[in-house]
């Protein structure tokens, strides 16, 4: 497979309307900000994007605004986890009929599962389509089950449309073990960090992130992976504390607490489904403040 995945990527919320409906319009707009202030690819639906919180129907409608939005100018990737194994598969196959770059998915939901019945699960996906898959690793959603790099090193033997991984973990150990045995096997092999903690990742060998501080300061993610990359460390870890602060921000109340930054920065995007709960007035004033001690609102761009 050709698709190599680096950078500062997104995987966007997704708006809504009061009665909880999707907004195709605004989810279309959010899309695009998100290309058009250096998202090198899109991911969507996250657990952030309360992708549990729709209907078979409605991811696929909004899989297909999603892919219509990007238009091409960076990959996407559409993430088929469901907590029916079935659904899953069909969530798969309409990426691929909808155009989607690839798929990434994370280990079955609910049950314990053994390491083989991961694999087993992970082969029949990835050929089930002619896409590129990306696995998720988190095992803090998961009860514990999570990848190993002896797990990672089958996978990548039995699948050659197997291009990376989610790896949430925020374990710098179980990121290096993974990475290393999966350099050997695929060189182009992207390991991707589950929010921004570019800095410890980058200089692991990791490939990027998945950012969630990308909807509220686009600007300062990209400067982080600049200095990542360039070897800046003084600045990257300048960077990286402030981003590490912001991530602890929307982490209280996630993601009700970004889709309220949201509303600061002049991106409102909806409300939260229940049960989670929704930004409150009060809420909203506390993570203004943060914001602007953090310098993030005279320094990144408001609207659309």
């Amino acid at each position: 497979m050709s698709l190599v995945l680096k950078g500062v990527m997104q995987s966007p919320v997704t708006p809504l309307h009061e009665d909880f409906s999707p907004d195709f319009e605004n989810f279309e707009k959010l899309i695009d900000f998100h290309v058009r202030t250096g998202a090198t690819a899109i991911s969507w639906p996250h657990h952030k994007a309360e992708s549990h919180n729709f209907t078979m129907p409605q991811r696929r409608a909004l899989a297909e605004v999603a892919i219509k939005a990007v238009n091409k100018r960076v990959p996407i990737s559409i993430h088929v986890s469901a907590l029916a194994v079935e659904d899953s598969f069909d969530l798969a196959k309409h990426a691929q009929q909808a155009g989607a770059d690839a798929i990434i998915a994370i280990t079955p939901y609910f049950w314990k599962y053994s390491a083989e019945s991961i694999y087993n699960y992970f082969v029949n996906l990835g050929t089930s389509v002619d896409l590129p898959l990306i696995v998720y690793n988190s095992p803090s959603y998961l009860d514990g089950v999570e990848f190993t790099g002896e797990l990672t090193a089958r996978l990548l033997e039995r699948l050659p449309n197997l291009i990376g991984m989610k790896e949430a973990s925020f374990n710098s150990e179980k990121f290096f073990e993974i990475l290393k045995a999966a350099k050997p096997i695929r060189p182009d092999f992207s390991m991707i960090a589950g929010v921004e903690y570019l800095l410890p990742s980058i200089s692991l060998g990791g490939a990027g992130s998945y950012s969630s501080a990308g909807a509220i300061c686009p600007n300062l993610c990209v400067q982080l992976y600049e200095a990542c990359i360039h070897n800046e460390w003084d600045k990257a870890r300048a960077l990286q504390y402030k981003l590490a602060q912001l991530w602890l921000l929307f982490r209280d109340q996630y993601p009700s607490s970004l889709k309220g930054g949201m509303v600061i920065m002049g991106r409102p995007v909806g409300p939260t489904s229940a049960p989670l709960p929704t930004a409150s007035p009060e809420r909203i004033k506390f993570i203004e403040k943060n914001l602007i001690e953090l310098g993030i609102v005279d320094t990144e761009p408001h609207g659309w």
